[in-house]
């Protein structure tokens, strides 16, 4: 076992490092206490009385129970401000926690389909990247994730909304409901988006099977795959991953309480990192299932024994899997050098 105070030192280390964050969804960063006030700004009527009830409600037995509370959470949300006020929030966490660069994803349809303008959403998220840019030296890339449980029309629909602000997205993405929905549903609606010049990730591989990370591959032709737990179930896709250095967006402890992995010592990350997989860790959604950035990294450090080497690793396979220049890349990892030498 690892005593106390090598613990305690990697921690710091933890704590101090510049980070990057690539797997936020930014309506799962909704706090208790800003849904409520949210709430009773909007007059928007929600089943819970207090900050109490709603953090009751967060005991999840699966990804779908989850998303239940997720969608319903975010009914709150319905200006620009609103959109605002969530974003800075989070990179409010982020400059607290030396996140320096995130790669957050927003989910319109959940917004269009209860009548909230595209442009509502965009304009809100947006600005406050904006400003933290300037206030805090966070740099970022927005993502626009289609919902797999509504149709490839429905996704194609968000896509043409979208193509008058593309200056403002980065990427698109697949999130929601994964088992019943694979990739190939969208295999058409992710080509038109590559089309269109956009960086391409999907979740696959969280409760789905590994041939679905595998789709998610070939035919998406992602840039980069959200989870991707279960390709430890596949020795051919474990060997084309590490090929490929096709990186993984991990997030330890919405794995743990999602019930991916019953305990965060089976988590397969420590494995994954030590085959030569592309490994980041992250953080989800904050608000729902227990910590933010730092808090994933301290959690999943204790529970695998991972040395100090192994999480400078995890923090520099954030800046390679991220998509960010070249230059930005070399420029940030060798920020995290110049940490590392203070430290020691």
């Amino acid at each position: 076992m690892l005593n106390t105070s090598l613990l305690s030192e990697i921690e710091n280390l933890i704590v101090t490092l510049p980070k990057a964050e690539l797997h936020l969804h930014i309506e799962g960063s909704l706090e208790p206490e800003l849904m409520l006030e949210l709430a009773k700004k909007n007059g928007t009527k929600l089943p819970y009385a207090s900050i109490d009830d709603i953090k009751n409600a967060y005991h999840f037995e699966n990804l779908q129970q989850f998303l239940d509370l997720y969608y319903a959470g975010m009914s709150v949300l319905n200006t620009e401000q609103d959109f605002y006020d969530l974003t800075m929030a989070y990179l409010i966490k982020c400059d607290q926690q030396n996140i320096r660069h995130v790669e957050i994803f927003f989910d319109p349809q959940a917004h269009t389909q209860r009548g909230i303008a595209f442009d509502t959403v965009l304009n809100g998220i947006h600005r406050a990247l904006s400003v933290a840019r300037l206030k805090f030296n966070i740099s970022f890339k927005l993502i626009m994730s289609f919902l797999r449980h509504l149709s490839e029309e429905s996704a194609f629909k968000t896509l043409n909304q979208a193509q008058a602000h593309l200056s403002l997205i980065d990427g698109v993405g697949l999130d929601s409901s994964e088992l019943g929905h694979p990739p190939a549903k969208f295999e058409q609606v992710f080509k038109a988006a590559k089309a269109l010049g956009l960086k391409l990730v999907a979740h696959a591989g969280e409760e789905g099977p590994a041939d679905y990370v595998v789709q998610a591959l070939d035919l998406l032709k992602v840039d980069r795959i959200d989870h991707g737990n279960r390709s430890m179930e596949s020795q051919t896709l474990l060997e084309r991953l590490i090929n490929e250095q096709m990186a993984l967006t991990i997030c330890p402890l919405s794995n743990l309480k999602l019930a991916v992995v019953d305990n965060l010592i089976q988590h397969p990350l420590k494995d994954m990192l030590e085959l030569g997989v592309l490994v980041t860790v992250n953080s989800d959604d904050p608000s729902y299932f227990g910590g933010y950035l730092n808090e994933n990294y301290i959690a999943v450090q204790n529970a695998l024994e991972l040395s100090r080497e192994q999480v400078v690793q995890l923090v520099k396979n954030s800046v390679t899997a991220s998509f960010l220049s070249d230059i930005e890349k070399r420029s940030f990892i060798n920020k995290i050098d110049e940490c590392i030498f203070r430290l020691n």
